[in-house]
Protein backbone atom coordinates (compact mmCIF):
# COMPACT_ATOMS: atom_id res chain seq x y z
CA UNK A 1 0.00 0.00 0.00
CA UNK A 2 1.52 3.31 -1.09
CA UNK A 3 1.93 6.39 1.08
CA UNK A 4 -0.93 9.24 0.61
CA UNK A 5 1.55 12.33 -0.96
CA UNK A 6 2.68 14.80 1.92
CA UNK A 7 -0.36 17.38 0.60
CA UNK A 8 -2.81 14.33 1.35
CA UNK A 9 -1.19 13.53 5.03
CA UNK A 10 -3.23 14.67 8.16
CA UNK A 11 -1.98 17.62 9.98
CA UNK A 12 -1.84 17.80 13.53
CA UNK A 13 -1.32 19.83 16.55
CA UNK A 14 0.49 19.04 19.88
CA UNK A 15 -0.86 19.51 23.20
CA UNK A 16 1.79 20.08 26.17
CA UNK A 17 -0.26 19.14 29.06
CA UNK A 18 0.71 19.25 32.83
CA UNK A 19 -0.72 16.97 35.35
CA UNK A 20 -1.38 17.16 39.28
CA UNK A 21 -2.50 14.81 41.77
CA UNK A 22 -2.33 13.55 45.29
CA UNK A 23 1.50 12.01 45.88
CA UNK A 24 0.07 8.46 46.63
CA UNK A 25 -2.08 8.44 43.06
CA UNK A 26 -1.01 5.87 40.09
CA UNK A 27 -1.67 6.91 36.76
CA UNK A 28 -0.80 5.24 33.74
CA UNK A 29 -0.68 6.22 29.73
CA UNK A 30 -3.47 3.94 29.57
CA UNK A 31 -5.58 4.44 31.91
CA UNK A 32 -4.93 8.71 30.79
CA UNK A 33 -5.93 7.79 26.88
CA UNK A 34 -9.20 6.09 28.07
CA UNK A 35 -10.47 8.79 30.12
CA UNK A 36 -9.62 11.72 27.64
CA UNK A 37 -12.08 9.34 25.04
CA UNK A 38 -14.32 9.11 27.08
CA UNK A 39 -14.50 12.57 28.23
CA UNK A 40 -14.11 13.63 24.21
CA UNK A 41 -16.74 11.45 23.14
CA UNK A 42 -19.23 12.91 25.91
CA UNK A 43 -18.01 16.14 25.06
CA UNK A 44 -17.81 16.22 21.37
CA UNK A 45 -20.16 13.49 20.62
CA UNK A 46 -18.91 9.84 18.53
CA UNK A 47 -18.07 11.95 14.89
CA UNK A 48 -16.48 15.15 16.94
CA UNK A 49 -14.21 12.76 18.62
CA UNK A 50 -13.16 10.65 16.18
CA UNK A 51 -12.59 13.72 13.95
CA UNK A 52 -10.57 15.33 16.44
CA UNK A 53 -8.34 12.05 16.93
CA UNK A 54 -6.95 12.72 20.23
CA UNK A 55 -3.95 10.16 20.88
CA UNK A 56 -1.95 10.66 24.38
CA UNK A 57 2.17 10.16 23.31
CA UNK A 58 5.27 10.09 25.80
CA UNK A 59 3.61 9.91 29.08
CA UNK A 60 5.40 10.61 32.38
CA UNK A 61 4.15 10.50 36.13
CA UNK A 62 5.32 10.10 39.09
CA UNK A 63 5.44 11.84 42.89
CA UNK A 64 2.18 13.38 41.97
CA UNK A 65 3.02 15.57 38.95
CA UNK A 66 3.40 14.76 35.42
CA UNK A 67 3.33 15.52 32.09
CA UNK A 68 2.15 14.37 28.48
CA UNK A 69 1.91 15.41 25.02
CA UNK A 70 -1.70 15.15 23.29
CA UNK A 71 -2.03 14.79 19.46
CA UNK A 72 -4.81 16.48 17.75
CA UNK A 73 -5.52 16.73 14.17
CA UNK A 74 -5.08 20.77 12.79
CA UNK A 75 -8.21 22.55 13.05
CA UNK A 76 -9.29 20.70 16.69
CA UNK A 77 -7.02 21.94 19.22
CA UNK A 78 -9.76 24.32 20.91
CA UNK A 79 -12.13 20.78 20.92
CA UNK A 80 -8.62 19.11 22.34
CA UNK A 81 -8.62 21.76 25.29
CA UNK A 82 -12.02 21.29 25.79
CA UNK A 83 -11.76 17.96 26.46
CA UNK A 84 -8.79 17.95 28.67
CA UNK A 85 -10.56 20.54 30.53
CA UNK A 86 -13.19 17.68 31.67
CA UNK A 87 -10.64 15.09 32.85
CA UNK A 88 -11.19 14.90 36.28
CA UNK A 89 -10.77 11.33 37.42
CA UNK A 90 -8.44 8.83 36.49
CA UNK A 91 -8.63 5.66 37.93
CA UNK A 92 -10.25 6.49 41.34
CA UNK A 93 -8.07 9.37 41.75
CA UNK A 94 -8.66 13.10 41.20
CA UNK A 95 -6.49 14.88 38.84
CA UNK A 96 -6.24 18.56 37.71
CA UNK A 97 -5.15 19.14 34.32
CA UNK A 98 -3.68 22.25 32.61
CA UNK A 99 -2.71 22.92 28.55
CA UNK A 100 0.44 24.59 29.00
CA UNK A 101 0.57 25.33 25.47
CA UNK A 102 0.21 24.25 21.68
CA UNK A 103 2.90 23.35 19.18
CA UNK A 104 3.44 21.95 15.57
CA UNK A 105 5.58 19.31 16.11
CA UNK A 106 6.06 16.82 19.05
CA UNK A 107 10.14 18.26 19.59
CA UNK A 108 8.73 21.76 19.82
CA UNK A 109 6.07 20.93 22.17
CA UNK A 110 8.24 19.07 24.67
CA UNK A 111 11.39 21.66 24.20
CA UNK A 112 8.96 24.75 24.93
CA UNK A 113 5.97 22.91 27.19
CA UNK A 114 7.53 20.00 29.03
CA UNK A 115 10.74 18.64 30.51
CA UNK A 116 10.75 18.87 34.40
CA UNK A 117 8.75 22.04 34.80
CA UNK A 118 6.42 20.10 36.69
CA UNK A 119 8.72 20.92 40.11
CA UNK A 120 10.70 19.34 42.66
CA UNK A 121 8.77 17.00 45.28
CA UNK A 122 9.91 16.43 48.85
CA UNK A 123 8.83 14.66 51.90
CA UNK A 124 8.94 16.35 55.14
CA UNK A 125 7.09 15.33 58.64
CA UNK A 126 4.92 18.73 59.76
CA UNK A 127 2.40 19.14 63.02
CA UNK A 128 -0.84 19.06 61.97
CA UNK A 129 -4.03 18.89 63.40
CA UNK A 130 -2.17 18.76 66.99
CA UNK A 131 -0.12 15.65 65.22
CA UNK A 132 2.92 14.46 63.87
CA UNK A 133 2.20 14.09 59.76
CA UNK A 134 3.33 13.07 56.65
CA UNK A 135 3.77 16.02 54.01
CA UNK A 136 4.74 16.00 50.56
CA UNK A 137 6.25 19.55 49.28
CA UNK A 138 5.93 21.05 45.71
CA UNK A 139 6.86 24.27 44.82
CA UNK A 140 5.53 25.95 47.86
CA UNK A 141 2.60 23.47 48.32
CA UNK A 142 2.24 20.93 50.70
CA UNK A 143 -0.33 17.79 50.93
CA UNK A 144 -0.76 16.39 54.42
CA UNK A 145 -1.91 12.68 55.04
CA UNK A 146 -4.55 12.10 56.86
CA UNK A 147 -5.85 9.06 57.64
CA UNK A 148 -9.37 10.25 55.55
CA UNK A 149 -6.60 10.60 52.40
CA UNK A 150 -5.33 13.83 51.84
CA UNK A 151 -5.38 17.75 52.92
CA UNK A 152 -4.07 20.21 50.84
CA UNK A 153 -2.09 23.04 52.61
CA UNK A 154 0.58 25.89 51.85
CA UNK A 155 3.53 26.88 53.63
CA UNK A 156 1.62 29.94 54.97
CA UNK A 157 -0.64 27.38 56.74
CA UNK A 158 2.51 26.19 59.13
CA UNK A 159 4.31 29.50 59.62
CA UNK A 160 3.75 31.10 63.24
Amino acid sequence: MKHLPKHLQPRWRYLGVGIEAWPDADLTRGAFQRELWFAAQNLLGDVGSADADLTVLGFRFGGGVGETVVRARRGHADEARAALACVDDVGGDPIGVRVRGVSGTVRACEERYLGGRAGHSGKRNVAFEDADRTAYSRDGALDVRLPSGFAGATQLDFEP
